[in-house]
């Protein structure tokens, strides 16, 4: 047969879709999966999102302009005010999703062989996104014993090459969920200064901030005009994943003329969603503080849970709606995947999403699981217990 290519061959699988297989054969032999595996919130969508499209009086359904409408535009530029970022609509373009952001980003500032420096672990797509991009990921690794706080500044200093174009983060992170503070993103600022870098940051959830934390933008940074380039997205902000629509922002003219190239090359992002995307920014700010709250409650059960199982460590994260947890077990995929096909109780059981995944350095992660508390109150209950269950019924299992 023809060969197929050596970028297809390394493109990773999905680590929080690989397993799905075993999800579908856990129930079709009638069990309940509660999934932990994935980040996709049981938050209802806003009403005026939905209301929109469905109230849509149009007569064709026609491309938008490449960077988007210029009505969405404006809001969001009006979206950011509010929350004290001061951008105009001309310095952001609208995407199809968080993921599109991050590939026009990096075709814009790499050539092939280029390396971004990202602290691991990190969102899994990166991964995908570089290798599509022919961009090499170079990872500086966060540690579970310090919450995955940034790593010192000098590991990211000593991996800098004349190849290097960016450093990269998630801030709060997936799948950390960690919240960067000013001091760690102040010190990146002068790094990628220094080095004539760009900064990228994945905000998509911005809004999940917890214990009275503040979220801080790298666009509210002095003095990174020319080098900040922030990913943004509504599906998690508003519980709109598969509308499929995320922004790049930057203030650098001659990089959004770059990446409106890409942008024109897939022609424009989807109009129904654009539609629905620009009625959400009508909610309500109340609507984000329920959200807040709920996540707090939830992230409580989960990880207070998780940490009182023995052998069992998860750091409490202060952002977003992740958290790696370090098991006491021979291989956590192995785990993974033995919790789908051989075990429940009461004819429930788990899928989470083995951390390997989220590294980039061989190895790294084997012994945790990335969890997304997107479930319920009761039902995260339910899944505390059945981890505890799990771990002590699992052969591979060692205190």
């Amino acid at each position: 047969m023809p060969a197929i290519s050596l970028k297809g061959q390394t493109m990773p699988e999905s680590p929080i879709r690989k397993l799905a297989p075993f999800a579908e054969a856990a129930k079709f032999q009638g069990k309940e999966v509660f999934h932990l595996n994935i980040g996709q919130p049981d938050i209802k969508t806003p009403p005026e999102a939905i209301e929109a499209v469905r109230n849509a009086d149009l007569d064709v359904l026609s491309y938008s302009p490449s960077e988007g409408f210029a009505s969405y535009r404006k809001a969001l530029a009006a979206y950011y005010a509010k929350n004290g970022i001061h951008i105009t609509s001309e310095d952001l373009i609208v995407t199809t999703g968080g993921s599109e952001a991050i590939l026009f980003a990096m075709g814009a500032i790499c050539d092939p062989g280029d390396e971004v420096i990202i602290p691991e672990p990190f969102y899994a797509n990166y991964n995908g996104f570089s290798i599509n991009a022919g961009v090499h990921v170079v990872p500086v690794t966060a540690q579970i014993e310090d919450g995955f706080a940034l790593p010192p500044i000098e590991d990211f200093e000593a991996l800098i090459t004349p190849n290097t174009r960016a450093i990269m983060i998630c801030n709060p992170g997936n799948p950390t969920g960690y919240l960067y503070k000013p001091s760690e993103l102040e010190a990146l600022r002068d790094l990628v200064i220094k080095h004539d870098l760009y900064l990228i940051a994945d905000e998509v959830y911005r809004e999940f901030a917890y214990d009275n934390n503040f979220h801080q933008s790298i666009l509210n940074l002095e003095g990174l005009e020319e080098n900040a380039i922030v990913i943004d997205s509504v599906s998690k902000r508003y519980s709109m994943c598969g509308a499929r629509i995320g922004c790049v922002i930057s203030r650098n003219s001659a990089l959004n003329a770059t990446m409106l190239k890409f942008a024109q090359a897939r022609l424009s992002p989807p109009t129904m969603a654009q539609i629905a995307a620009e009625a959400a920014l009508e909610v309500d700010h109340s609507y984000y503080e329920e959200v807040k709250e709920e996540y707090t409650r939830r992230r409580d059960i989960l990880v207070d849970g998780l940490n009182s199982i023995e052998g069992v460590f998860c750091p409490k994260p202060a952002g977003a709606f992740y958290v790696i947890a370090q098991l006491p077990v021979d291989n956590a995929e192995r785990f993974a995947q033995w919790l789908l096909s051989a075990f429940s109780h009461d004819n429930k059981t788990l899928m989470v999403a083995p951390a390997e995944g989220f590294y980039a350095t061989p190895g790294m992660g084997q012994t945790q699981v990335r969890l997304a508390y997107v479930l319920e109150q009761e039902k995260l209950i339910q899944c505390v217990e059945l981890m505890r269950l799990a771990l002590q019924e699992y052969p591979g299992t060692h205190y």
